[in-house]
């Protein structure tokens, strides 16, 4: 449909906002212009967030290890609050704010990091580890204002731009087929193999993989949902996973954990300034390129990126990222960033803000139901990722695989992402091989300034790994 088509439909909707119920609502969040409609929203919503829930479950076991209370209290619980009401804030200002059907949370891998590597690894308080998280979140804002992360997703190439998305797609994948089903596990002689098909949750996985698939080949709605709930349902009946051992329960108020990143900022410039600026350098780099990766390759799967390869609203986005990140902090998690899952709801037909609504009701809702959704399964929700994988794949298909230039930098970056477990390691990749390649092409005159520089400073980071700095 082209844009005169859509726009008399588009001002329909908008005149009709003035109506109560659901006329206001396509209003406002443009579901004529997008072509989506109340029902897929909120389908698309709750997809996003089951394909997430596990984090409130995944995000307190792993800071749980970094995290030591002086007073009694339910760590668990509180962290799961955290986790649920960080997110819940920053997909509801991706909502409203930015209207992208993206979510938010606590980040994987860089919670990690968080733990094991800066806690853990460098001995630092962990009090002054969440006071550099909520500094990295003021400097996201700042640079979100300044426009400046808005400036690099226009930078990437198209070419990495659909590696980037199809990178993700695979990602997605691998995460499906080792951490969530077993179906591809490490192995001494050839580094992974197939996992043992013996295995219940394997079979599971592979049980819930044709489940999604059949009711996907019959285009049915709601595939993947009904995917990841059938598939739990049948392993609680067959005793494969225990049963949800209640419902609802109260909430644990984050009181020994919340804005204790406050105190950690009078100490944080006592400890070795060196290790600091290097933590700082990681959680930055990670946040951003991270965010960068999953809102290029997300966007481009639901149609956002306009004429000039742009990411329109982008500068909102990065800010719903910034201040979750800030927020998470100061309720006593780590650095918050938007997910690579939010591509199951875009799968779904989520086009519109409201999707991410109603993922951030849902977090919100859901620190009285941690005990249900604690007991989904990995293995559940590994047929939906895969399948999401396949479907963002398709972006493979808009690169120029007869030039080099192009072909190389956007396959390594395929290769690198879920290789290296990082979306920000692919992009790193391949942004440091596609102006040497257009150089050594003789089109270096055709690369703009911008993509000098990010290759730069993506080398100088390569550069300090190497050097053991800020690993």
């Amino acid at each position: 449909m082209s844009r005169n088509q859509s726009s008399t439909p588009t001002q329909e909707s908008i005149t009709s906002s003035s109506s109560a119920g659901e006329t206001g609502l396509a209003g406002f969040f443009n579901f004529s212009e997008l072509q989506t409609n109340l029902r897929t929203e909120i389908l698309a919503g709750v997809t996003t967030f089951v394909t997430m829930a596990y984090i409130l479950a995944v995000n307190p076991n792993i800071l749980s290890n970094a995290i030591f209370l002086e007073e009694s209290g339910d760590l668990f619980g509180e962290l799961v609050f955290a986790t649920a009401i960080s997110a819940a804030i920053a997909t509801l200002i991706m909502g409203l704010y930015a209207k992208y059907p993206f979510a938010l949370a606590p980040g994987m891998g860089v919670n990690a990091y968080f733990a094991f590597s800066v806690v853990l690894g460098l001995g630092i308080d962990w009090r002054v580890a969440l006071a550099a998280v909520f500094v990295e979140g003021l400097i996201f804002i700042a640079l979100s204002l300044s426009k400046v992360r808005s400036r690099i997703v226009a930078a990437i190439p198209d070419c990495l731009k659909h590696a980037t998305a199809a990178g993700i797609g695979v990602f997605i994948a691998y995460i499906a087929l080792t951490s969530n089903s077993g179906l591809i596990v490490t192995d001494e002689s050839t580094t992974t193999t197939l996992g043992n098909l013996g295995q219940a949750n394997t079979v599971m996985a592979i049980v819930g993989i044709l489940i999604t698939s059949a009711f996907m080949a019959r285009r049915v709605k709601g595939a993947l949902l009904i995917g990841i709930l059938a598939t739990a349902l049948l392993g609680w009946i067959l005793g494969i996973a225990p049963w949800p051992e209640g419902i609802i329960g109260l909430p644990s108020f984050p009181t020994n954990i919340a804005g204790q990143a406050f105190v950690g900022l009078a100490q944080l410039f006592e400890n070795n300034i060196a290790n600091l600026l290097a933590i700082l350098f990681v959680f930055l780099f990670v946040d951003t390129f991270d965010t960068v990766g999953t809102l290029t390759g997300v966007g481009v799967k639901a149609g956002f990126m306009n004429e000039q390869g742009e990411l329109p609203k982008a500068s909102q986005a990065f800010m719903a990222d910034a201040v979750g990140t800030t927020v998470g902090a100061a309720l006593g998690t780590s650095t918050v960033a938007t997910y690579i899952e939010s591509a199951s709801g875009v799968s779904e037909g989520g086009r519109s803000g409201f999707t991410a609504v109603v993922a951030a009701i849902l977090f919100a809702l859901a620190i009285f139901f941690t005990p249900l959704l604690s007991a989904i399964p990995p293995f559940a929700t590994a047929s939906a990722l895969l399948i999401v994988g396949v479907l963002m794949m398709g972006s493979i298909t808009q690169i120029d695989w007869s030039d080099p230039a192009e072909s190389i930098p956007a396959f390594l970056t395929v290769v690198f992402i879920p290789l290296s477990f990082s979306i920000a390691e692919g992009l790193a990749v391949g942004f440091i091989s596609y102006p040497l390649l257009k150089a050594f092409q003789g089109k270096a005159h055709e690369i703009g300034i911008a993509v000098w520089i990010l290759a730069a400073i993506f080398l100088l980071r390569f550069v300090f790994l190497a050097l053991g700095i800020g690993a």
